[in-house]
Order: structure tokens, then C-alpha cells, then sequence
């Protein structure tokens, strides 16, 4: 008889934050992760900076200007902590909805006041946080208010399912980070993806063209999560009338959210305007006729000419000095490999 992989039912969350409110933001997430469950979503996928939202506004107000400084600092000051009662709250609905949750949401480290992340939560259907990571490289405004992550949060977290992998908006269209977690064996990957970008770039044909790439490269299913403009946005947002017709226009568009399969086809999507969950029923299975043709990570690759090294070492900019000696010592850029084989994520027949 062999072995089987299972059909689940995934979702992909397409809303807008509470505009840089922390605790009304968290509360609409966990609604939406319960109402996910009750609709039997399995996985989860929330928008890039969701809670308490993304640094958009330096789309429209110079990044020097007394609005832009006034709207970074309440952004830092709704930023989340890991862990902190935000991060119990959101565990909590997905202890409720029995689903893994990958959430993106504004990071700041514990005691600072500063410094913050562009980061993603990974937590399972036991309400236990799993895996955060923090984008490796900021785009345009975000520079200005996130740093750099490194290296040890780009893997895929362990499911029942197999490996579960996370990028965020440009992301997904680097090479080599996405390389890396078609090494690790990812078979879902939630892409979070802000509300908009600018007017000359159509923020559903990126999203489109980048991630049918990468799940027929990667032979995985992408759950594409997108944010939505809200008149508050508008309101907060707009500098010019201009500014105001672009963002109005966003706001009336198909939000995008949309559900790709391992040969790259759409399976659900894109979402019509409008806040929603989107779902599909994905079959596991198809991954491995895609794989059987192309493996860019196993058969289909050649590692005596092509080899990719992460280094998953934190970065710090001060340690005391006999820590910085011993972690120098003991920490080594890892090489990638195909994972090892692991029944326990196959549903085997004989289990």
C-alpha cells in the first residue's frame, strides 16, 4: 500500500490592521484565526506587518518629516515583544482554532526603545510559539525604521505536514533565500504581502508572477496573505489628492490573496475586494509528482558544482568578549542539504 500524504485545508487571510493599534489589531487577528478553525483551516496566513501595521506612510510623507517621525514612534510603541501578552493572546486562538498560525507583525527586542523587526510568528494548534524570523533585508521605507535579520530564522518549522516556510514581500523573489528553504524541504509557504506598493507597480500581477515562480521552483503550495487599505489609512496616509485616488482605487481592487500549487497553478484566488478568508483543500501528493520530474533540491541539481551556505549565527553589535570568543568557536555556517527522510510527516497506512 506505501505511504500517503494528506489533504488540508489551508487559508489565507486578506485584511487591513487596526491602523497602528496594537491591542484592537490582536483582537481581529485572533477573530479571524478562530474563524479560520471554525471554517477547518489547518494553516493559516496573515498579511505582512499586520499587527499593528506596515510602515507605509513613507510611500506619501518624507521620511524626515515631523509625520513620519510622530507615526515611527507610535509604531514602535505598538510593536509586539516575543513572548508578551500580545503573543499569548494570538496563541490562544490558535490553541482555539487547532491550526498553525503564521502571523506577520512589527518586532521590537524586550528593554529596548528603538530598534524593530519585520518579523513572522510561527505557532501550532497547541498554542506554542514555534519559530520567529525576521526579514533578512527591508525594502525602500522600511530601512528606515527595520533592521537587518539575520540568517537564523530562515528555516522551515516542523509540522505533521512537513516543513512550513515563511517570506515576506520581495522575499519571495530572492533567490537564494527561497533556495534555501526548497533545500530544507518546505512544502507550504505562507507569503505575506503588505496592502500596496506604489502607484506604477501592480502590487497582484508581483504577487502573481513571483510566487507561481517560486511554487513551481520549489514544488510547494503558496498561501499568498494580503493587507488591504482601510479609510483610515486613507485619512492617516494621503498627502496629495493624488495620493488619495491611488490609495482609494487600492481599496476598491481585488485584494489578491490567492492559494498556488506545486506546478505553479492557481488553486484558489485571487480574492475579490474586501476583507475575507480565502481557502483550499490542498493534496499534498501533487508534490511529489512535481518532485519525481524536477527537484532543484535533490535529483535535479548538481552539488558537486553548485553549493549554497547560510550562516545562522545571530548578529549582535556587542557581546563581552570571552562570549564573542566562545560563540565564534562553536557557531559555523551550516552547508544546505536535502533533509533526511522523516516518516512520522507521512500518514502511512501501517501507522
Amino acid at each position: 500500500m506505501g505511504d500517503s500524504l494528506p489533504i488540508i485545508r489551508v487559508a489565507a487571510v486578506q485584511a487591513a490592521p487596526v491602523l497602528l493599534d496594537r491591542e484592537a489589531t490582536t483582537e481581529k487577528a485572533c477573530r479571524l484565526i478562530r474563524d479560520a478553525g471554525a471554517g477547518g483551516a489547518r494553516i493559516i496566513g496573515f498579511p505582512e506587518g499586520f499587527i499593528p501595521c506596515h510602515p507605509l506612510w513613507y510611500h506619501f510623507h518624507p521620511a524626515s518629516s515631523g509625520k513620519s517621525r510622530q507615526l515611527a514612534s507610535q509604531l514602535f510603541l505598538n510593536s509586539v515583544e516575543v513572548p508578551s501578552a500580545t503573543t499569548e493572546q494570538l496563541c490562544g486562538a490558535a490553541r482555539d482554532a487547532r491550526a498553525y498560525v503564521v502571523m506577520g507583525f512589527c518586532e521590537r527586542v524586550p528593554g529596548t526603545t528603538g530598534t524593530m523587526y519585520n518579523s513572522q510568528l510561527f505557532i501550532n494548534p497547541e498554542g506554542q510559539i514555534i519559530g520567529r524570523r525576521r526579514k533578512i533585508m527591508p525594502t525602500l521605507g522600511e530601512r528606515i525604521v527595520h533592521a537587518l535579520g539575520s540568517g537564523e530564522g530562515l528555516r522551515p518549522v516542523d509540522t505533521e505536514f512537513g516543513p512550513v516556510s515563511g517570506l515576506m514581500c520581495g522575499e519571495n523573489s530572492n533567490p537564494l533565500a527561497t533556495f534555501t528553504l526548497m533545500a530544507m524541504g518546505s512544502r507550504i509557504h505562507v507569503a505575506s504581502w503588505p496592502s500596496h506598493f506604489t502607484e506604477n507597480e501592480s502590487m497582484i500581477e508581483t504577487i502573481q508572477m513571483a510566487t507561481r515562480a517560486l511554487a513551481y521552483q520549489g514544488a510547494m503550495f503558496v498561501i499568498n496573505s494580503v493587507g488591504l487599505v482601510s479609510d483610515d489609512m486613507i485619512d492617516v496616509l494621503a498627502v496629495t489628492d493624488a495620493d488619495r485616488l491611488f490609495l482609494t482605487r487600492r481599496q476598491q481592487e481585488p485584494g489578491g490573496a490567492s492559494i498556488i500549487g506545486p506546478r505553479g497553478q492557481i488553486v484558489a484566488g485571487p480574492m475579490a475586494p474586501g476583507e475575507g478568508l480565502l481557502y483550499a483543500d490542498i493534496d499534498l501528493a501533487q508534490i511529489v509528482t512535481r518532485k519525481t520530474v524536477q527537484d532543484f533540491a535533490g535529483h535535479y541539481n548538481r552539488p558537486d558544482l553548485f553549493k549554497l551556505m547560510l550562516d545562522v549565527r545571530q548578529q549582535a553589535q556587542f557581546r563581552p568578549a570571552e562570549e564573542s570568543l566562545n560563540q565564534i568557536e562553536s557557531a559555523r555556517p551550516i552547508e544546505l542539504r536535502p533533509p533526511e527522510p522523516a516518516t512520522k510527516r507521512l500518514n502511512s497506512p501501517s501507522e
